[in-house]
């Protein structure tokens, strides 16, 4: 995958990681980039700033603006489903499944619906990538996480499913296992030291280049990985006291 030159669609563009890929994307010479997101307004006013910006009203739990979006955005080979849903209410804490509902909706079932709508017009355009923003919650069960980290998890299943089935038509579907970043979704932690939107863009447009299957973009899901992998019982027993109210 070149990135020089690349045409992509960034969801949920207009501020936080979306934004870190756009910012990159311009950084290495993608010809054109549609920049997605729920209101046109914030579009517009994040593309504002470059030429190669092209607003779009996207939101991807409604099948109607996917398909708009597809046809829409015809000439792109590299789509980058960012856009995520994060209600910051436990599973049995929340008042009511809504919480649950719009996390699956937007962060599995949202992603899904994007590429089944892209993958036509990537394989018109040579094959292309499909890049997927994950969480170190879709490796490790965050119980705080409510619905988001079973989302996530939904999500890293669909990344290998459909690697498998956009394979034949030379499609690359790369999953990103994103630690704590500088933004507004991620302002309540305060323990860990948290990387740039700019560095996860960066991180994800190298998974794409390499054809990377999974690619840990950061330092904290490096180290919650290794965590895993050293003391997953540990772990586990870490996640259940931090949601009981210790540390």
């Amino acid at each position: 995958m070149e990135i020089q030159g690349c045409v992509a669609l960034v969801t949920g563009g207009n501020r936080g990681i979306g934004e870190g890929f756009v910012d990159e994307l311009l950084a290495q010479g993608a010809a054109k980039i549609y920049v997605a997101a729920r209101k046109l307004a914030d579009g517009e006013a994040a593309a504002a700033r470059d030429a190669r910006l092209v607003p779009i009203a996207l939101d991807v739990t409604d099948e109607g603006q996917v398909a708009a979006a597809a046809e829409l955005a015809g000439d792109v080979n590299l789509l980058v489903n960012n856009a995520g849903a994060f209600s910051m209410q436990t599973l049995l804490g929340a008042p009511s499944l809504a919480a649950l509902r719009a996390e699956i909706e937007t962060n599995y079932i949202g992603l899904v619906s994007m590429v089944r709508a892209f993958a036509p017009v990537l394989k018109a355009n040579g094959g292309g990538c499909v890049v997927n923003v994950l969480s170190a919650g879709a490796i490790v069960s965050v119980p705080g996480m409510g619905g988001y980290s079973p989302s996530k998890f939904a999500a890293r299943a669909a990344s290998d499913a459909l690697r498998a089935e956009l394979a034949p038509q030379g499609t690359h579907v790369a999953a990103l296992i994103v630690g704590s970043v500088d933004t507004r979704m991620a302002a309540h932690v305060t323990h860990v030291k948290k990387s740039s939107p700019q560095d996860i863009g960066k991180a994800g447009l190298l998974a794409a280049r390499h054809s990377i299957n999974e690619h840990d973009t950061d330092a904290h899901a490096i180290s919650v990985r290794a965590h895993l992998a050293r003391d997953p019982g540990g772990l586990a027993a870490a996640m259940a006291q931090a949601v009981q109210g210790g540390k």
